[in-house]
């Protein structure tokens, strides 16, 4: 908001000059003075508000009749009501005395136009601009929080191949325009005065890479601002109500908190003497992660030549869900059927608009070029964060590693949109996923990420050992984790009732196990036993930054494989926490376990923990399409899901 004014007026001819509605302005009644004059007495025109502002304790007010005395703590303020209809239409008259005249020594004349000049936003996040309110340069969280949105516009709408809509230079049509938000400039007056005094807007050299503002024109709208363009001169058109659009160009990062400011300055065009300044922010909107327990929208799976039996038992499962499922074709993929770990599936969201934003992994494989050339389009955003080194990208960069929680309360603190989970070396590797990656998962604020230890898996992703599925009562989820321990137990449980010759791999074209052989391998047994240690290292740490308790958590039985140096474990059998979760239906990776009167006992083992949930196992053979490359159903699996009805403004970060 601009500093007050002062404008000097004197007795010895007519002062003429422009005010701003709603904001006060001084009047300088001291500057020029007749002689020997000792009251003042001050009036105005019904436009205007004429207020007398003094020290009580230093100066009395006069009673009625009397005048003012010309005292330096005495100040007259003018604040006009209304615009002008005509130029100098509003009045004020400061008339001078002596200290026993009736009559005035002089009169000073202060002719005004009002003009009605604001630069206004939807500071209260309603979905449309909000008019004449202070305050629009502070940006403040939570509920009842005020400050204005802005989208990165990272969608398609404008239909050219290969790029986004913020990296196209040319003009927005009326979809695109959608995605943007409104900003209004009120500039109310006469238009003779727009002649000679200036509306400007400018951005610093920093905020015009991260925003554009376009202007709506009769039949175009006008590029006018931002994307290396740090000022313009309004084009007003004789307009009382200019409509702008502003689009976000980056997504809060490292060097970006996501604050972006717009200047507006009202000034003479001669010599640049400023009448107003005001300013309006915004903050960029984040990318925002959705875990297993929303809904799912549309499901993915890859073609390849190894997955045809796959891809039908999967289609018959994703029918259960009326959720569709978008088969990749082998040209668009080229191969690479691990679309888990090429993408990962967000959205973003303003008061007006929301869409879905995929977030395209570094690791540019196969699948590089999918999420440009397929998912990006019309309401469906593109981000990507890619190092300038593409040497230094590793397996934990790939997105099996990067997971989020469902909401959770920590220690009374409230994460309504949950936690990212990364996995990571933490001190016992120096393995870590790109800076560049976490750096931008950071800055996002709304999510704040939780590191896990994965370094001891061969593939190094912590969707090998944790998931969260749906439940219908405490927390409203449970954590899934991997449990060797709990494989062992079962095991020789089921030795013990006298079925240790029972076969595992029963069926398939590999080595098979029973019982007694898996119980008796050392090298199993010693893998087991170093796994559940990195396993129970990261269930200490999602208890403590999810504030989990022993009964938000299950434990699926699972068996890990290390290397001879007890290192760079691989899963024995097919991996059930590596699920596919579609609301209460769960696609899980068919063990393969020892078979007890014809039921596999890995299977109902799992089915005897989470059907009382309401959830619906269905065990899906990917053996040969996913297992054995060191990978399964999640791992070959993506989702669209619905995005949090929680709004992300109202979090307290």
């Amino acid at each position: 908001m601009s500093k007050a004014r002062s404008i000097p007026v004197t007795y010895l001819r007519p002062t003429y000059d422009v005010c701003v509605v709603g904001i006060e302005t001084a009047i300088d009644i001291y500057r020029s003075i007749p002689r020997r004059a000792e009251y003042f007495d001050v009036r105005g025109t019904s436009s205007l508000e004429v207020t007398i502002v003094y020290n009580p304790r230093a100066v009395t007010r006069p009673q009625k009749g009397e005048k003012w005395p010309l005292n330096k703590d005495i100040k007259v303020v003018v604040s006009p009501l209304k615009a002008s209809t005509e130029l100098n239409d509003s009045k004020v008259k400061v008339s001078y005395y002596g200290g026993q005249s009736k009559e005035p020594l002089g009169c000073s004349m202060l002719y005004l136009t009002n003009v009605a000049v604001c630069l206004d936003v939807d500071i209260f996040r309603i979905g449309s601009v909000t008019r004449g309110v202070r305050g629009k340069d502070v940006w403040t969280w939570g509920r009842g929080g005020k400050g204005a949105i802005l989208l990165v516009n990272c969608d398609r709408d404008r239909n050219i191949s290969g790029i986004s809509d913020r990296e196209d230079t040319g003009p927005p049509n009326a979809a695109d325009v959608k995605d943007m938000s409104p900003m209004v400039l009120t500039a109310e007056g006469p238009d003779e005065i727009f002649d000679d005094y200036k509306l400007t807007m400018k951005v610093s050299s920093s905020d015009a890479k991260r925003l554009r503002v376009y202007q709506k024109r009769r039949y175009e709208y006008a590029h006018v601002l931002g994307k290396q363009i740090d000022s313009y001169d309004v084009r007003r058109d004789n307009l009382d109500d200019i409509t702008f659009y502003v689009e976000g160009l980056e997504f809060p990062d490292i060097d970006f908190s996501g604050l972006v400011y717009i200047d507006l300055t009202f000034h003479k065009g001669d010599d640049g003497s400023k009448i107003l300044t005001e300013q309006v922010v915004f903050r960029v909107a984040p990318w925002i992660m959705t875990p297993n327990t929303q809904k799912p929208l549309e499901v993915y799976v890859c073609n390849v030549k190894t997955n045809s039996e796959f891809v039908k038992l999967l289609s018959d499962f994703v029918d259960k869900t009326r959720c569709p499922l978008n088969k990749v074709t082998q040209s668009e993929n080229r191969g690479d059927q691990w679309i888990q770990d090429e993408m990962e599936f967000g959205y973003t969201e303003a008061p007006h608009k929301r869409f879905p934003v995929v977030l395209d992994s570094p690791r540019n494989r196969g699948l590089r070029n999918f999420p440009v050339s397929e998912v990006l389009g019309p309401d469906f955003g593109h981000v990507t964060r890619e190092p300038d080194d593409s040497s230094t990208v590793t397996t934990l960069d790939s997105f099996g590693n990067l997971e989020v929680s469902p909401p959770v309360v920590v220690n009374g603190k409230a994460y309504p949109l949950g936690r990212i989970l990364i996995g990571d070396g933490l001190n016992k590797s120096s393995m870590r996923m790109n800076q560049v990656l976490r750096d931008f998962l950071h800055a996002q604020q709304v999510q704040a990420p939780v590191f896990l230890f994965s370094t001891w898996l061969y593939v190094g992703h912590i969707d090998e050992f944790m998931t969260f599925v749906p439940a219908p009562n405490r927390k409203g989820f449970r954590l899934l984790l991997a449990s060797p321990q709990a494989c062992l137990d079962l095991f020789r449980k089921k030795q013990k009732e006298g079925h240790g010759g029972a076969v595992m791999f029963e069926g398939l074209n590999r080595v098979t196990y029973t019982i007694d052989d898996i119980l008796a391998s050392k090298i199993l047994l010693d893998s087991s036993k170093i796994c559940q240690e990195s396993i129970d290292q990261n269930r200490k740490i999602m208890k403590k930054e999810l504030g989990l308790s022993e009964d938000d958590i299950i434990d699926i039985p699972m068996l890990y494989k290390c290397d001879s140096d007890m290192e760079n474990a691989e899963s024995f059998f097919p991996n059930m926490v590596n699920m596919l979760v579609l609301g209460k239906q769960l696609g899980i990776p068919k063990p393969f376990g020892p078979k007890l009167y014809g039921t596999c006992c890995l299977e109902e083992k799992v089915r005897s923990v989470l059907e009382p949930l309401g959830l619906n196992c269905t065990f899906l053979d990917d053996f040969t399409s996913y297992h054995q490359y060191l990978g399964e159903v999640h791992c070959g699996t993506n989702v669209v899901r619905k995005p949090f009805s929680y709004k992300w403004w109202e979090c307290i970060v």
